[in-house]
């Protein structure tokens, strides 16, 4: 039994002794410290740092990491509408006034869209005329000069208005024929004649549009060209 225990350790010591020789091979990882630095990559660029420089470098502190994940980038914010401060559609007669505030309540414009009343002429004639100039005595020197020039139709008008002592040269329903006499006057060498309209003063309506689209806008305009003599303006 002795013999057989003694055999067996002798075999081990001899397995062991080849391992380590590297008769049975080597092992991964394995290789003695001259093999392994040997082998090392860029063996030349290794420094060895001195015990104060070792102490150093363990005391610096580690960069932080680089976040992997970036957050997302913000959605795009869309560019604002501009808009118009206000335009002003009018003026209407009372008739075509409905019919322009049914087209326009389609447009669903809320508070933005306000009605309004404005002082408006209801131009019935055409006062052809010679301003007031000086008085009785300025009415009665433009009439002798009227006569030298060979008008004849004219009257001084008198009575307590801003017109008193004004020069009538006659009154036409038309703008056109009245602006025809200035012509004629024109050529006859009479000088300082302006067209007057008139006719009673009333109310007519018109609308306000605020903060309103382009395409709003345009929408507006469109509906107001309907209307003979709207305008559609900037207002306040």
């Amino acid at each position: 039994m002795l013999k057989f225990v003694f055999w067996v350790l002798v075999a081990l010591n001899a397995a062991l002794f080849a391992y380590a020789q590297g008769y049975l091979g080597k092992p991964a990882g394995g290789e003695r410290e001259p093999e392994r630095l040997k082998n090392q990559l860029a063996a030349e660029r290794m420094v060895l740092l001195s015990p104060a420089e070792a102490r150093a470098a363990a005391q610096t502190p580690a960069a932080p990491a680089a976040l992997l994940v970036q957050e997302p980038a913000p959605a795009p914010v869309p560019p604002a509408l501009e808009t118009v401060d206000c335009t002003q559609a009018g003026a209407f007669a009372a008739s075509d006034a409905r019919r322009f505030e049914t087209r326009i309540a389609r447009l669903d414009l809320g508070a933005r869209a306000t009605r309004t009343s404005v002082p408006f002429q209801e131009v019935t004639s055409h006062l052809v005329y010679l301003p007031p100039n000086g008085g009785k005595e300025g009415a009665d020197r433009r009439v002798a000069e009227l006569k030298e020039k060979g008008v004849q139709n004219f009257f001084v008008m008198q009575g307590d208005s801003p017109l008193r002592w004004a020069v009538s040269l006659g009154v036409f329903k038309t703008e056109a024929a009245a602006q025809s006499l200035v012509t004629a006057l024109g050529k006859q060498g009479v000088r300082g004649v302006r067209v007057l309209p008139r006719g009673p003063q009333g109310t007519r309506a018109t609308w306000q549009f605020r903060d309103l689209t382009a395409e709003e806008r345009s929408r507006v305009a469109g509906i107001a060209d309907d209307f003979a003599g709207v305008e559609l303006r900037a207002c306040q």
